[in-house]
């Protein structure tokens, strides 16, 4: 191969890695060390304050699922509107569900990563974690990637998001009444900012034990088993 061929085809592999994840805010990131990952608490949830509200500790607690004796903690950076999130999430989450959360080995956390360049992120983040308020997170991140093709051009997804709510069984006038007050936008403009302290610079990124990945087409699974490893579990084959 000529070294020009071979510039080509290197500016390609790089081209083609980087449209695997959404990246459109210019922020600095604090260094990043890895084992921060680790330490769930404080990566996934917002700084616990002297008074408070019981509203976001419920938030809180229903973006995260999973036996509490898992040896493994997966912590999931993503933004709904980002066509990759929803790519991963369609090709990868339900087997990792499946096969490590559901078998009591590995807790899974969801961190908002709402990024700018995605105008409609940062209120679908609120409409699922309004519905965490109520343990019904997970219903709506599904709901939510299943038809962002459809509310991602909307002018308002607002109703949209209020059908989602409603079909997932979700008590309407307390979400409603959550949404209006914007109640969890604290919560997520925290995960945002920690995403950030942690080195996520795209969506979506994931923290597996010590490990950093990004990209639809990260290895989680891979990673998730060398977690297990490392912690004297065996891995699922």
């Amino acid at each position: 191969m000529t070294r020009s061929a071979s510039r080509a085809a290197t500016a390609l592999l790089l081209l083609s890695t980087g449209l695997l994840a959404c990246s459109g805010d210019k922020t600095q990131t604090a260094d990043a060390k890895p084992a921060a990952a680790k330490q769930v608490g404080g990566a996934v949830a917002a700084p616990a304050q002297p008074g408070q509200d019981t509203l976001s500790r419920l938030a809180d607690r229903g973006r995260i699922l999973g036996d509490s004796s898992a040896t493994v903690w997966v912590v999931m950076a993503s933004d709904f509107q980002c066509p990759f999130c929803k790519q991963w999430h369609d090709a990868a989450f339900a087997g990792l569900v499946k096969d490590y959360v559901n078998t009591g080995r590995v807790r899974m956390a969801f961190l908002n990563m709402p990024l700018s360049m995605h105008q409609h992120a940062k209120p679908a983040s609120e409409a699922a974690m309004c519905a965490a308020v109520q343990n019904k997170f997970w219903p709506m991140h599904d709901s939510l990637f299943a038809t962002q093709k459809i509310w991602e051009v909307l002018e308002s997804p607002l109703s949209m998001f209020d059908t989602l709510a409603n079909e997932n069984h979700v008590e309407m006038a307390a979400w409603r009444d959550c949404m209006s007050k914007h109640a969890t936008l604290p919560l997520i403009e925290a995960d945002l900012d920690r995403a950030r302290q942690t080195g996520a610079s795209s969506t979506p990124s994931f923290f597996v034990g010590t490990m950093k990945l990004s990209g639809a087409d990260a290895n989680v699974r891979g990673a998730i088993d060398s977690a297990l490893k490392a912690a004297g579990a065996k891995p699922k084959r």
